[in-house]
């Protein structure tokens, strides 16, 4: 008991730095996003500065960085990491076309080729019955699920919300109504498209 008692005593926290890769193009788009916000809600002070805040969430949603780990690095409480997240999540998110005007506009560039697959981005295994609807077994790693749709060059043209990992990418496109919106945005023209699951184009 003695002994536990004084290593419990004897240890102190660590800081240490880590390199993530990121590019400045991204870094300074989220502390614009951020600047540009608190400007519009005319509360422009922070414990940090912009730049800081959008490293110190961008460590957190690319590396799964704990949120407690982060804000003692930092010298700020966990609940300000996570409301720092939120916020910017928030407004990422608010920047995302949506999916009938993203194919609307691929229409009126002449485009007739549209790939649809699903993705798992992993993420660290957490403890708890939640978790577990967050295992894929198809790539027996823990991980968010997510649709996409690409033009036939592999660009991007839009991208669903986070799903448990457990999803299926039919499953997934059902939900977000997926051959309805290509449907709809035929605009006269034929639509040829790569579905979850199915090979034969």
């Amino acid at each position: 008991m003695t002994n536990t008692e004084e290593h419990a005593e004897d240890t102190c926290p660590l800081v240490y730095q880590c390199r993530l890769p990121l590019s400045t193009r991204t870094v300074s788009h989220l502390a614009d996003l951020l600047r540009c916000h608190l400007k519009a809600i005319r509360s422009r002070w922070r414990i940090l500065p912009p730049g800081k805040i959008a490293v110190i969430v961008l460590a957190v949603l690319r590396h799964d960085q704990r949120l407690a780990d982060m804000a003692g690095g930092n010298n700020v409480s966990e609940s300000t990491v996570r409301r720092w997240r939120d916020e910017l999540i928030g407004l990422l998110a608010a920047q995302a076309p949506r999916l009938d005007r993203a194919l609307k506009k691929v229409a009126r560039q002449g485009g007739e080729v549209v790939l649809v697959d699903g993705t798992l981005i992993r993420t660290r295994r957490r403890t708890g019955k939640a978790d577990r609807r967050n295992y894929s077994g198809k790539h027996r790693s823990h991980g968010l699920h997510f649709l996409a749709l690409t033009d036939e060059n592999g660009r991007l043209i839009w991208i669903s919300v986070a799903r448990p990992g457990r999803t299926h990418d039919n499953t997934a496109a059902r939900h977000d109504h997926i051959l309805a919106h290509l449907r709809a945005a035929e605009a006269g023209g034929t639509w040829r498209h790569h579905a979850p699951g199915d090979h034969s184009r």
